[in-house]
């Protein structure tokens, strides 16, 4: 085995990855299948591991999140049941442990959109995950008992109210760090928060499952179906925040400006299927709330996942809570960023 060697982390020791494999081999021999070479570990980060397992038949993927992910094994099990074309192909799955093992997706539109001349991959994609979110917006509950955080509009001032309570967070004194006028404006917003999130919610739009980092290296192609992998992130939410990040990495990645055309002919795009819920002008406001709802969404889940990590282990990702509030202030357009 391929072992990347970081001893702090433990997807790297060497009595957790012969257990690991030795799940596997048990799932393979289940399905009768056998290893067509050395099993691989490419990706090793502080949430989440995934091992290549290279098969007779084509490439399993293995993987295993930190416990505050860990949930994903369940929910890409539930997802499986109600839309399997458009989550990973599950092979086998343990979700006590929070261990997966899956069929290759494809190619990643990372590696298929360049310019703006290919959105139109994009344009394909959105409306598919906004059905998924559709889909399941009945089986809140469900979610919610397998573990998926709860940052449901009713709740979110509060949270981002006890985030801005958290010093260490905000790197207080460090030139990335929040500064005391930035935090007293922050503060100022929380009204506006909840007026926003009480605006939101009366719309009528299901809240649900809100993948939370949908962006071009998570949505995979193969013979033109597209699916949504990483799921580790997720919420409970309003859907319409998944387009704070999707938004912000496509003006990003292809230097589009935020706010322009080609961004929201992406949101119409994932709006079709929403078409019920209210006329195209209205979809649009509710939008550009959840551009503002969602990016304090997107800071309160950075502050969830670093509370969890030992502080040697936050690396840059310390950074996100003081860039989340920033851009909560900044207030620009759908796909600003800082």
């Amino acid at each position: 085995m391929t072992v990347p060697t970081d001893p702090r982390l433990p997807w790297v020791d060497p009595a957790w990855l012969a257990r690991a494999t030795a799940w596997i081999e048990a799932r393979l021999e289940e399905r009768e299948l056998s290893r067509a070479g050395e099993i691989e570990q490419p990706h090793v980060r502080w949430w989440s591991t995934v091992l290549r397992v290279p098969t007779t038949e084509d490439d399993l993927w293995f993987k295993a999140n930190a416990p505050p992910h860990a949930f994903e094994a369940a929910l890409v099990d539930l997802l499986a049941g109600v839309v399997p074309d458009r989550v990973p192909e599950l092979v086998a799955a343990d979700v006590d442990l929070g261990w997966f093992l899956m069929r290759d997706g494809g190619r990643r539109l990372r590696e298929l959109v360049e310019s703006a001349a290919d959105l139109g991959l994009w344009e394909q994609a959105l409306p598919v995950y906004a059905e998924l979110q559709l889909a399941v917006a009945g089986r809140t509950d469900e979610l919610l008992e397998i573990g998926v955080p709860d940052t449901r509009l009713a709740l979110l001032p509060a949270q981002l109210e006890a985030l801005l309570a958290d010093r260490e967070a905000l790197l207080p004194g460090r030139p990335d760090g929040v500064t005391a006028e930035e935090l007293a404006r922050v503060h100022d917003l929380l009204p506006e928060l909840g007026e926003a999130c009480e605006r939101l919610a009366g719309q009528g739009i299901p809240e649900t499952i809100q993948h939370d980092d949908f962006h071009d290296g998570n949505v995979f192609v193969q013979d033109g179906r597209f699916r949504v992998f990483d799921w580790g992130d997720s919420c409970v939410s309003h859907p319409f925040h998944s387009l704070v990040v999707a938004t912000r990495l496509v003006s990003h990645r292809l230097g589009l400006p935020p706010g322009g055309p080609d961004l929201w002919r992406l949101v119409d795009a994932y709006l079709e299927p929403f078409a019920p819920f209210g006329t195209g002008r209205e979809l649009r406001a509710a939008v550009e709330l959840a551009s503002f709802t969602g990016t304090a969404q997107r800071t309160v889940a950075w502050h969830r996942s670093l509370s969890a990590r030992e502080p040697e282990l936050r690396g840059e990702e310390v950074e996100t809570v003081p860039y989340g509030l920033r851009l909560l202030l900044l207030r620009g357009p759908i796909g600003s960023w800082l």
